[in-house]
């Protein structure tokens, strides 16, 4: 499996961008072909020492990441690629990994 993080920086209006995700933006996401499970994060998002510069993780998953490369190049996944724009004013880091069970 292979997995699509998109990690949201702090919008500058918190309301503003959690609408938009919730009534615009997971119907786009959930359009690209080959995704196999859609995850976002619920409450504040935190690291081990405390707060984070993040207001929302996503994560997608796919059968590999030729599968994520051609979902984002798709329609579908450029219908969603521009729609970040129009909401997430503090900014994104996406990341694109193949994942695996940890030996043990």
């Amino acid at each position: 499996m292979a997995r699509l993080l998109v990690m949201y920086r702090k919008p500058e209006d918190e309301a503003a961008f959690d609408r938009h995700y919730a009534d615009i933006h997971i119907a786009l996401a959930q359009k690209m072909p080959g995704l196999r499970s859609y995850e976002i994060s619920r409450g504040p998002v935190q690291s081990p020492g405390g707060p984070s510069p993040y207001h929302l993780v996503a994560i997608l998953t796919f059968d590999d990441t030729a599968a994520v490369t051609a979902a984002l190049e798709s329609p579908e996944g450029q219908a969603a690629v521009e729609d970040v724009g129009r909401f997430a004013t503090g900014g994104v880091d996406i990341l694109i990994f193949d994942d695996r069970p940890a030996a043990g």
